[in-house]
């Protein structure tokens, strides 16, 4: 049963935030009820935040997707936090013929969903004006360089002043939109001539990291000091006091985005159309209005208590499996440390990682790999309900999400794997429930992509010992094992010898190369040791070891050997040498002169000694030779 459920692609960044992981909640939620599959597409942005840095191939993974076939794309800009990364998705997203929706910042030619920001804040401000009857109100802003903490800090400087008050309050700071201007804004408000009866942030974590330093100056909130924050986050409703904010309703910007884009895709006129959400406020206990509820507050230290149990056991699951992948040499054996121990990031119903492959099918992780030809082989398959089991295991431009049979929708995450050296390929996973995976996928991510770095290396590493160890025991005129390999070769098959055993040994040189390379040039003397060692090489179809001794001098060791075997290789060598010379019509004939020794031994033997003999007696039959010549 083929699926045509339609599928809509989402663009975000740093997803497993707690500010971001309700927005994968509720698209998740509103694809389930509109009966929609979900891809979305999520980057890491900046990793660290005291020294932060960013990483490369985050978003070209994008470049290797058709994402034409998706029936609509929704597009959160806010969430980038590398520069240039948000514009380089936009551009990419303008080539697409699918309809585009932009949910967080007002985009040209996207749909838009607008949140009404200014009357979010203008709520929180008429709110401390006509219900505490505050004229003394400061404001803590955003960084003035961000078009939002612009919008924010307009709107209140315009409420206040329709009240008659002064546009900044009794003073405006400018903060970071995080935790860190905490105390500075504290310092700032408290030395001003006319203390605040409230403050009014442009944002839930600059209010909490407000409040603690108040705290810190004795000031009690809301009893001294009533504050406000806004965006309505997880955060601010777990910290005491609950903050008093403003909800930006994503379950309402989630329907009304996916709905949009169902709606053009059955053929109903979108154009020009954009959306407005509306704000609710969150009037709690910061400004106020609403009492300590101490059971709340118990059961927000249970949680949060259980949260930290369960973050200790994850870290430890994490510590094992980096030590487990460290100790990983092949690619199977990664497979099996993920299957085994990617517990600690939620429950997940399968689990895809895809590599590319070149046009020769060579993945990405072996040192043989030349450039992406579009393909990409799985390296980690885990499907725990047998929901792709009849789906291609090469994935392409057109089919890099794998095929289900299955009747129900489908929510995947789409993750880049890299290192900081190469863009291997990218990992998709579908979670059991409506939440994200937590941060420790990313770690998962991040350790598997410097696994297959220290994999492509290893390989890397292994065919040069390899290369390193075939020249050293090698000649390089013939192929034919050197001096150095042959005696390495025959002392070893002497040592294995278990019992008393006929070995033979021959020593062959070549006639009259001295007048060859005289004559014709030592590139023809070289053409000739060449054509000798081929002969060589096919008569030695019995297990014998042949290898250039030096110069035209070439040496044959074989183990459990007779007369007959001995015959046998001496006269298709000469027959060699006779095909070789009416086919060639060289002015000149390849001959050559050898010295077999055939003799009783055991493990003890040495080759030197049995080489000593065919030496002496291939040297009396190039005596015997007429008009012999070197």
């Amino acid at each position: 049963m083929e699926n045509h459920r339609k599928k809509i692609a989402i663009f975000g960044s740093n997803l497993t935030s707690r500010y971001k992981r309700s927005l994968c909640r509720v698209f998740t939620l509103a694809a389930q009820e509109f009966d929609l599959d979900l891809v979305i597409f999520n980057t890491y942005g900046k990793i660290g935040t005291r020294n932060g840095f960013t990483e490369d191939y985050e978003t070209e993974i994008l470049d290797y997707f058709d994402l034409d076939q998706f029936d609509g794309i929704v597009f959160d800009g806010e969430g980038y936090s590398v520069d240039g990364m948000s514009e380089s998705i936009e551009r990419k997203l303008r080539t697409l013929k699918c309809p585009v929706v932009s949910i967080s910042s007002r985009i040209e030619g996207f749909h838009n969903i607008d949140f009404d920001d200014n009357g979010g804040l203008r709520v929180m401000v008429e709110h401390f004006l006509d219900h505490h009857h505050f004229t003394r109100i400061a404001y803590l802003s955003g960084p003035l360089n961000h078009p939002d903490a612009v919008s924010r800090l307009n709107e209140f400087r315009t409420v206040m002043k329709e009240q008659g008050l002064p546009e900044d309050g009794v003073g405006m700071f400018e903060g970071d939109f995080w935790y860190n201007k905490g105390s500075e804004a504290a310092h700032y408000f408290l030395s001003l001539s006319e203390r605040p009866e409230a403050i009014v942030c442009a944002n839930d974590y600059m209010a909490i990291s407000l409040i603690n330093n108040l705290r810190k100056h004795g000031i009690k909130v809301p009893e001294d000091i009533a504050v406000s924050g806004y965006d309505g986050t997880l955060e601010g409703k777990e910290f005491l006091p609950h903050l008093t904010t403003v909800t930006r309703e994503r379950k309402d910007i989630a329907r009304k985005a996916l709905k949009l884009l169902v709606d053009i895709s059955d053929g109903k006129d979108g154009k020009d159309v954009d959306l407005c959400v509306s704000p609710k406020p969150i009037l709690a206990q910061s400004c106020g209005c609403e009492p300590l509820d101490y059971q709340h507050v118990l059961d927000i230290v249970a949680r949060v208590h259980e949260e930290k149990r369960m973050m200790s056991t994850d870290l430890y699951e994490s510590e094992s499996a980096m030590v487990k992948l460290n100790k990983v040499d092949n690619i199977r054996k990664m497979e099996a440390v993920f299957a085994e121990d990617s517990v600690n990031f939620g429950e997940y119903s399968s689990f895809f990682m895809m590599v590319h492959a070149d046009e020769n099918g060579i993945p990405a992780f072996d040192s043989s790999f030349s450039a992406p030809s579009g393909n990409f082989v799985p390296v980690i398959w885990i499907d725990k309900n047998k929901e792709y089991a009849g789906s291609p295991h090469t994935l392409n431009r057109s089919l890099f999400i794998p095929k289900t049979d299955s009747d129900r929708c489908h929510v995947y995450y789409l993750m880049s794997v890299h290192c900081a050296e190469k863009l291997f390929g990218y990992s998709i996973v579908e979670m059991i429930g409506t939440d994200i995976f937590t941060e420790f996928h990313n770690m998962w991510i991040h350790n598997l992509g410097l696994t297959l770095n220290a994999l492509q290396k290893d390989d890397r590493i292994n065919k040069l010992i390899d290369k390193l160890e075939g020249l050293s025991v090698t000649d390089d005129l013939t192929g034919m094992l050197n001096r150095r390999g042959f005696d390495d070769r025959s002392r070893n098959e002497i040592a294995n010898i278990s019992e008393s055993k006929t070995v033979c040994t021959m020593v062959i040189d070549m006639d009259g190369l001295k007048r060859i390379n005289d004559e014709f040039g030592h590139h023809e003397g070289d053409r000739a040791i060449k054509a000798l060692a081929n002969m060589i090489q096919k008569c030695c179809d019995s297990g014998e070891v042949a290898g250039r001794a030096g110069g035209d001098e070439f040496y044959i060791f074989a183990s459990d050997y007779s007369e007959s075997r001995l015959n046998r290789l001496i006269e298709h060598m000469k027959s060699y040498a006779d095909e070789y010379n009416s086919a060639n019509k060289r002015p000149y004939k390849l001959d050559f002169s050898y010295g077999a020794y055939m003799t009783e031994t055991d493990s003890f033997g040495r080759i030197e000694e049995f080489l000593k003999i065919s030496d002496a007696r291939m040297y009396e039959q190039k005596m015997t030779k007429p008009g012999r010549r070197r």
